[in-house]
């Protein structure tokens, strides 16, 4: 087997994903991917007819999202038509799938130049393009086997069953504020970031559009739970509600809501694009390496609490690598929900200082298809800046799943 390169990464801002609201709002979602598909291009002088195949991420394949978003997004990049595209749907882990698939055609020698990345357009959501009402499409045989209820009641589930107060939840969100109001102060984000502009050339966004800074625990306070309306309301005729899934595995369990808007990931517009290549690619074409794939895994956990693989996905990609977690300079671990961060942090006892050290999707926003592949290049940036060696991504996934991804410094 051959290495796995990472030669370069970068993406666009997150916009606020609400029509009228989010400056990305309006953006095609293949110009959106086309951005940093042609950004990535640009950088490198790729001759993208070299590019074996982009490999992309997107969860919501539906309405201007459908039909292939890699694809078109190449096609509106102006690559060559011989570049071909897939698109993957892990849910929200689909960006770090993305990424370990690329590694891995690769590292087996049938590829040598690839771009892997994603795009998502929170802001169709609710135009008719929605995400079925349950993950189990309706299927009733599937429901008595794995009851599968919405990710916020979830999280809810977990922080009750994990006896995690709302006070600590609030305080990682008011943490996750502070980092990333941080660096972008400092302009940590700068290396990777790309504008995005409508197509008549006008500028739409260049800097984040969610954060709120000088958010407090103290602010977070005074929200009203999220989910708690949502999880008693009856989505059919039967009766059923997302609390009752729960029920069917957790008879007795009373949910403690303590989610809100504060402490969970926001609704944004986004894409990102990696640029992977085998060792023999790069050096015939000049291109320097910043790092290379060490490891990656994945793993499947409960799908009725649906956000907990992430712990046995860190135990199973650090074992694949032969390290442990004192061997991790800096760890991501998608912010979906304050209880997935505060349980992984908790379970494998990490120093918070080497955690989601920019903030996170509580601050910044989580475009589900593209989070993973945004996150290994801001962890990427962050390692060099620091002059560091190795990190480490995860996430969890609806269905109860975690993708994960060891990279190391070159």
């Amino acid at each position: 087997m051959t290495e796995a390169w990472i030669i370069d990464a970068c993406r666009t801002p997150r916009g606020i994903g609400k029509v009228g609201k989010g400056s990305l709002a309006n953006i095609h979602p293949q110009q959106l991917g086309a951005t940093v598909l042609k950004a990535i291009a640009e950088r490198n002088n790729l001759n993208t007819a070299d590019v074996d195949d982009v490999i992309w991420g997107c969860s919501s394949q539906r309405g201007t999202q459908g039909n292939d978003l890699g694809r078109m997004s190449a096609l509106a990049a102006g690559y060559d038509i011989r570049s071909s595209a897939v698109t993957l749907d892990r849910f929200c882990g689909s960006g770090i799938t993305a990424v370990n698939l690329a590694a891995a055609n690769i590292a087996a020698g049938f590829e040598d130049c690839l771009i892997a990345g994603g795009a998502e357009m929170m802001s169709t959501y609710g135009n008719g393009n929605d995400a079925p009402m349950f993950m189990d499409n309706g299927n009733l045989v599937l429901r008595e086997m794995h009851p599968q209820p919405q990710q916020g009641v979830c999280a809810d589930a977990i922080a009750t069953l994990e006896g995690i107060p709302r006070e600590a939840l609030d305080e990682l969100a008011a943490t996750s504020q502070a980092n990333a109001a941080n660096a972008i102060e400092k302009g940590y984000f700068n290396k990777s970031l790309v504008p995005v502009y409508h197509d008549d050339g006008t500028l739409a966004l260049d800097r984040e559009e969610f954060p709120r800074p000088g958010t407090t625990a103290e602010v977070l306070a005074g929200l009203k739970p999220a989910f708690e309306g949502l999880a008693n309301h009856p989505l059919d005729e039967a009766g059923t509600t997302y609390a009752s899934l729960i029920h069917k595995v957790y008879p007795d369990l009373k949910i403690n809501h303590v989610h809100h808007g504060g402490n969970s990931s926001g609704v944004v517009d986004g894409a990102a694009a990696l640029l992977m290549t085998s060792p023999s690619y790069a050096k015939k074409h000049g291109l320097k390496p910043r790092a290379k794939v060490v490891a990656m895994a994945n793993m499947g956990d409960s799908p009725t609490l649906m956000l907990n693989a992430p712990v046995p996905a860190t135990k199973k990609v650090l074992a694949k690598a032969g390290l442990t977690l004192d061997d991790i300079d800096l760890f991501e671990i998608n912010e979906a929900f304050a209880v997935v961060a505060e349980k992984y942090i908790r379970d494998l006892k990490l120093d918070r200082s080497k955690v989601n050290v920019n903030g996170g999707s509580i601050a910044l926003g989580h475009p589900i298809g593209a989070t993973g592949s945004l996150l290994i290049g801001t962890l990427l940036d962050e390692l060099e800046r620091r002059d560091l060696k190795r990190g480490l991504v995860t996430m969890c996934a609806a269905g109860g799943m975690a993708p994960a991804i060891i990279i190391e410094r070159m």
